[in-house]
């Protein structure tokens, strides 16, 4: 049976074409995988003691849109976090990592025509591969929008054309950024609100890299949207303990926005949602109630920024990343770059034109590498120092 027609475009997704471009060709080094975003810092230590506690939950159905026990310590959470206040009942739903619900909310929540046409999404280039497979999936198209170093690597989206906004139903946004390391400033969140308000469209804020940073914690997007007097369904958040708590394999996120936006995502996952067990649902809520490991998760990668600065800091097009766990390392071509750092050093990373797709300025990603500091601080700072010596030493 052949791949549905809508889907005949998707370009093969990063990490298989990673393998195909290296797996052939003998490591040059002992092997240093810097090219997926798997943290690997320790997760909480009591994340064992509460899972024995509940084994016995997992001879139940979990609760689909999350237990109260859960929804009420994210509610908590989003209050302390970014003093908003967030109905726990009707404007949180549980998602089984944040993947699940940035896929399933485009097609919960993007309408079928608009402007008497076939529906946009807008998002930045390079970008979270799921948003574009969503948009497609939901019948609409993806518009690429790029994010350069001249626009502190954010998305133009106020200088689109008012025919493309005006189709638009969802604009995507990732801050902190995935892979550069940005963050959105409140007067481009409120920017952004205010087009979306003009223009009758919703923004997915996918802030799942929000508590990983240097110095001040990033603004979030319903936080600006409440402050401003914005209707909170006009932004989704969506968040996660993958990157926050470390713990990927948990498959916990959530998302939050008005009533409506959230009744309508949940009468969706009613029918296809894939709930958490209840006792993965209820380590998330310690996991979600507790800052103690928070603090010293973020120092870890602060540490990591301080060495990326020293070992970095003399090359030419070097932007320190602010948040997140990413280096968006400039070269000449990205793929060369993978490729010559695999076969003469063993160090493994991803070309950015992978995370990326071609428009008319170009690929945005192509002169870019993306490298993930994940592991510990001696095999990153490892990595860091073979990366410069290879590629950046003349």
């Amino acid at each position: 049976m052949d791949f549905p027609e809508r889907f005949s475009n998707l370009p093969p997704y990063a990490f298989p074409r990673l393998r195909a471009l290296l797996d052939s060709h003998p490591a040059g080094g002992d092997v240093l995988h810097m090219s997926l975003g798997e943290p690997k810092h320790k997760f909480p230590a009591f994340v064992a003691d509460v899972l024995a506690e509940n084994i016995a939950g997992f001879n139940q159905y979990p609760a689909n849109d999350g237990t109260p026990e859960l929804l009420a310590t994210i509610s908590s959470w989003l209050k302390r976090r970014y003093a908003i206040d967030v109905d726990a009942a009707s404007e949180i739903v549980t998602l089984n990592g944040t993947r699940e619900g940035l896929f399933n909310a485009q097609i919960a929540l993007s309408p079928e025509r608009k402007a008497g046409k076939a529906p946009k999404v807008l998002m930045p280039n390079p970008f979270y591969q799921v948003y574009a497979v969503g948009a497609v999936t939901a019948g609409a198209e993806p518009v690429f929008v790029p994010s350069y170093e001249q626009n502190g690597f954010m998305p133009d989206y106020l200088s689109l054309p008012t025919d493309i906004l005006d189709q638009t139903t969802i604009a995507f946004l990732c801050s902190p950024a995935n892979p550069q390391g940005a963050i959105a400033s409140y007067e481009y969140w409120a920017d952004l609100i205010r087009l979306a308000e003009k223009h009758d469209f919703k923004i997915f804020a996918d802030e799942c890299y929000s508590e990983i940073y240097r110095d001040q914690a990033p603004v979030g997007a319903l936080q600006v949207a409440h402050e401003i007097g914005a209707d909170p369904e006009r932004v989704v958040i969506f968040h996660s303990l993958s990157k926050r708590s470390n713990l990927p394999g948990l498959r916990s996120g959530f998302a939050a926005s008005g009533p409506k936006n959230i009744a309508a995502m949940k009468q969706l996952r009613n029918y296809s949602g894939a709930p958490n067990p209840t006792p993965l649902q209820n380590v998330a809520a310690a996991v979600w109630a507790d800052e103690i490991h928070v603090v010293e998760n973020r120092e870890l990668y602060r540490e990591k920024y301080a060495a990326a600065d020293e070992i970095f800091g003399d090359v030419v097009g070097y932007s320190p990343p602010q948040a997140g766990f990413f280096l968006w390392l400039p070269v000449e071509n990205g793929e060369q770059a993978t490729l010559k750092l695999w076969t003469e050093t063993g160090v493994r990373v991803l070309p950015g034109a992978y995370l990326s797709r071609d428009s008319a300025t170009g690929n945005p990603g192509e002169k870019y590498i993306r490298v993930a500091l994940v592991a510990d601080f001696d095999d990153t700072k490892r990595g860091m120092l073979t990366i410069r010596d290879s590629l950046f030493k003349v």
